[in-house]
């Protein structure tokens, strides 16, 4: 897609679902650091893309094709149509005799059957459901930092590039971190942040991706908010030199 640079700001939702060509993204990520309006859009953007995946359907188990297949082999296919003379009526009643166990039995396989679709279900409904409900507080509370009275913003840049911005509540006691431009980390890494509380870095919490994230932990008493690549799972002190060391705002 193409924008003039005057129209730079529609470009939030776009940037939020990846959908940019290369130059765009760039100059995008440029500006977001600049442009609180932008940072909310964006954050508000990718939070309900996350709630729109997670109730996206899933691939159903691998056992689940196993069990219909089994149960397909199980059912009697009805006779074919033989035009000509009618069966005597010994054969039709035989015939009827061992249609009704032949049902009989079909119909409790496929019970059995749809009762364990119908299981699986429900059980992934209520997985999309708490994991829908968790997107929305964390879009919540990160909305709740942005749009606080007393909000404060500082930018940098990490020394990977990424561009980067805390947006910090004291009456709140919290912080939300946004990198825009931050390189996919390498397999088996991840990238952690840290609360700087008098020389001693806490774990704060991660970011995978460009976007924004609520800082865990509490802020009082921090000086600043570190960002370092760590080991998948992250880890309870650095172990590698920082990217970012940036202030927290006052």
């Amino acid at each position: 897609m193409k924008q003039h640079h005057t129209d730079v700001h529609t470009l939030a939702a776009a940037y939020a679902l990846n959908a940019l060509d290369p130059a765009e993204r760039v100059a995008f990520a440029d500006h977001l650091p600049h442009c609180q309006a932008c940072r909310e859009e964006v954050a508000e953007f990718e939070a309900t893309a996350a709630r729109l995946a997670d109730a996206a359907a899933q691939t159903p188990p691998p056992a689940m094709k196993q069990h219909v297949m089994a149960a397909v082999d199980g059912v009697r296919q009805l006779p074919p149509r033989v035009t000509g003379s009618a069966p005597t009526a010994g054969f039709a009643s035989a015939l009827r005799r061992r249609a009704v166990p032949l049902a009989l039995a079909a119909s409790v396989v496929a019970a059995a059957s749809f009762a364990g679709v119908a299981a699986w279900q429900n059980q992934q409904s209520g997985q999309y459901q708490q994991r829908a409900i968790r997107a929305e507080q964390r879009l919540d509370d990160v909305s709740a930092v942005l749009a606080a009275p007393d909000a404060r913003t500082v930018h940098g840049r990490a020394s990977n590039g990424a561009a980067t911005t805390v947006v910090a509540s004291e009456r709140q006691n919290r912080a939300a971190f946004t990198a825009a431009g931050l390189p996919a980390p390498a397999p088996g890494t991840t990238y952690q942040l840290w609360l700087d509380h008098d020389g001693t870095m806490r774990p704060a919490g991660f970011i995978h991706q460009d976007g924004t994230v609520l800082i865990d932990g509490d802020t009082a008493g921090a000086g600043a908010v570190g960002l370092t690549l760590e080991p998948a799972g992250g880890s309870r002190r650095p172990t590698t030199a920082p990217l970012l060391l940036m202030a927290l705002p006052t």
